[in-house]
C-alpha cells in the first residue's frame, strides 16, 4: 500500500542460515506451572526427539510462571544435565507473559512453544517450524480442527474449542482454525514487532497475536496434529473462556476504531509478486479499476442527488454546475485514498487542484450534452436530461480514470521494486540494513542426518499403535 510517508520496512523472508556454536536456530518455550511431576519425562522426551530428528541447533526454554512447588528446582537440574535447555523464572503468572519475555530475549531466528503435557505428537515439529526457516511463512501454527488432524478428547472440549472458533470467525472475521492449540511457531523478526502490540498476558495471547498478524497480511502456516487430550490439565476452563471473550472484545473494538498500528507489518517480509513490475502489465491496474469504480458509482449517486435537488431552484446549467462540483471534491478525495492508496496530507491540495481540471473537462462534456440536448428539443423532461447527463458522465469517468492514474496519481519511483523508499523511522523501529546471508558470523553447522520419525505414544493417554487401524504398521 502506497502511503505519502512510508513506514521503515522490515527484513525480507530468507531461508535461515544454519547457526554458528552456540546459536540456536530454534529455542522451543515450555511455559509450566506447579508441574514437578511431569516436567522432567516430558522435557527429557523433547530433547531426545530434537537431538535424534531436528537438523540444526536448538534450545529448550522451560518458562516458570511463578511456580509454588518444587518445578524451578527441577528446572534448575534439567538446565545443569542437558547443555541445551535452560531454566527461566518470572515472578508473576500469565502463559501470554512467559512467552513475551521469553521470546523477546532469544537470540534464535525461530521461536516456539508448546505445552508442557506433549499433548501434540512431537512429529510434528519439524514441519511446524520448516516455512519459518525456510522463509514461506511468519509464524505456524498446529491446528487440531484440520480435517487430517487425529484427535482423541472428550465431547465437551470439543464442544468448547469448536464454538470458540466460530465466535472467532464471526466476530473478528478471522481465517486460521484452531487458535488455543498449544503448538505455535513464530519467526523471531516478526516477533519483535508483533509482539508489542499484543496486550494479552493470559492464555488469550495466542489468539490476540494470530489475528494482529492475520490482520496485518502475514502469513500463518497451519498444518495437522495429532493430538490426545491431558486427563490431568489444569486450565480452568470457564474462567478461561470468559477471560477469551472479554478479549475478543477488546481487540474487535480496538480493530473498529483503527486504534492499532497495523500499516507498520503490513506486508513487510518477503518478495510479493503482486510486487513485481512485470513488462506491460501495468502494476495494481485490476484493484485500481475495482476501487475507481466503485467510487465512480457512489460519485455518480451523489453527483445525480445533488442535481435533482439544484434543479428546484435553478436551471440545469447552473445545477450541473454545482451538482459536479461537490461531487468532483469528494470523488477526487475518494480515488486518492481508496483508489490510489495515497495517505496523508502531504500533496492533498494540489490533487484537489488537478481534480479541479478534470472536472472542468467533465463538465465540458456535460454541459455540452445537455447543450445539444437542449437545441434538439425544446422543454425536454428531467427523465430525459438524466439520461443524458449519465450517458456523458460514463464517458467522462473512462477518461477522468486514465487522467487520474497518468497525470494525478502517477506511480512513483519509491513505489517501483528495486527503488528505495526514504528511510523513516516509525515507533522506534530501524530502517532496514541489507540482507547478512551469514548474520551470526560463522561457517554453517554440519547438519545432522534425519532419523526417520518417530510416533510417540503415551501408555497412559495414547491409543496403542497396534490397535489404531489409521496408523498401520
Amino acid at each position: 500500500m502506497r502511503t505519502d510517508s512510508s513506514p521503515g520496512t522490515l527484513p525480507a523472508r530468507e531461508h535461515l542460515p544454519a547457526a554458528g556454536a552456540g546459536t540456536p536456530v530454534l529455542d522451543v518455550v515450555i511455559p509450566v506451572y506447579n508441574e514437578e511431576k511431569d516436567l522432567q519425562p516430558c522435557v527429557r522426551r523433547l530433547h531426545e526427539h530434537l537431538a535424534r530428528t531436528f537438523p540444526y541447533a536448538f534450545r529448550i526454554t522451560i518458562a516458570d510462571n511463578a511456580s509454588t512447588d518444587t518445578t524451578p528446582q527441577e528446572a534448575a537440574r534439567l538446565a545443569a544435565e542437558l547443555a541445551e535447555v535452560r531454566s527461566f523464572r518470572l515472578e508473576q503468572k500469565g502463559r501470554g507473559r512467559a512467552l513475551r519475555t521469553v521470546w523477546s530475549a532469544s537470540d534464535a531466528p525461530v521461536l516456539a512453544y508448546m505445552d508442557v503435557d506433549l499433548s501434540t505428537d512431537l512429529n510434528a515439529l519439524l514441519p511446524l517450524v520448516a516455512p519459518l526457516i525456510s522463509g514461506h511463512s511468519d509464524l505456524a501454527i498446529g491446528s487440531r480442527l484440520a480435517r487430517s488432524s487425529r484427535v482423541v478428547r472428550g465431547a465437551k472440549r470439543e464442544f468448547i474449542s469448536r464454538s470458540y472458533n466460530l465466535i472467532l470467525r464471526g466476530s473478528l472475521q478471522a481465517r486460521f482454525s484452531d487458535a488455543q492449540c498449544g503448538f505455535k511457531a513464530i519467526r523471531r523478526d516478526v516477533a519483535q514487532v508483533l509482539l508489542p502490540l499484543v496486550e494479552d498476558t493470559g492464555w488469550f495471547f495466542d489468539t490476540e497475536m494470530l489475528v494482529l498478524a492475520e490482520r496485518a497480511g502475514l502469513r500463518i502456516h497451519e498444518i495437522p496434529v495429532d493430538w490426545v487430550d491431558d486427563p490431568d490439565s489444569t486450565v480452568h476452563i470457564v474462567k478461561t473462556a470468559t477471560d477469551d471473550l472479554k478479549g475478543v472484545w477488546r481487540v474487535g473494538r480496538a480493530l473498529a476504531t483503527g486504534s492499532l498500528p497495523l500499516d507498520r507489518l503490513a506486508r513487510p517480509f518477503g518478495d510479493d509478486p503482486r510486487d513485481r513490475d512485470i513488462k506491460d502489465v501495468p502494476r495494481g491496474l485490476t484493484r485500481q479499476l475495482v476501487g475507481f469504480c466503485v467510487v465512480g458509482a457512489l460519485s455518480t449517486l451523489f453527483y445525480l442527488l445533488l442535481y435533482s435537488g439544484f434543479r428546484t431552484f435553478s436551471g440545469s446549467q447552473i445545477a450541473n454546475a454545482l451538482a459536479l462540483l461537490v461531487s468532483a471534491v469528494a470523488n477526487t478525495a475518494a480515488n486518492r485514498r481508496l483508489t490510489f492508496g495515497v495517505r496523508g496530507r502531504g500533496g492533498a491540495v494540489r490533487h484537489q487542484a488537478q481534480g479541479l481540471v478534470v472536472f472542468g473537462i467533465g463538465l465540458v462534456l456535460t454541459s455540452g450534452s445537455l447543450a445539444a440536448l437542449n437545441a434538439a428539443t425544446d422543454g425536454a423532461a428531467h427523465s430525459t436530461e438524466l439520461a443524458v447527463l449519465i450517458a456523458a458522465n460514463l464517458a467522462a469517468t473512462v477518461l477522468r480514470f486514465l487522467l487520474f492514474r497518468a497525470w494525478v496519481f502517477p506511480e512513483r519511483d519509491e513505489d517501483r521494486p528495486g527503488v528505495p523508499e526514504p528511510s523513516t523511522v516509525v515507533a522506534g523501529h530501524r530502517p532496514t540494513a541489507p540482507y547478512d546471508p551469514n548474520p551470526y558470523g560463522h561457517p554453517p553447522l554440519p547438519r545432522r542426518p534425519a532419523a526417520p520419525y518417530e510416533t510417540h505414544r503415551d501408555a497412559m493417554t495414547r491409543l496403542p499403535a497396534d490397535t489404531d487401524p489409521r496408523n498401520p504398521r
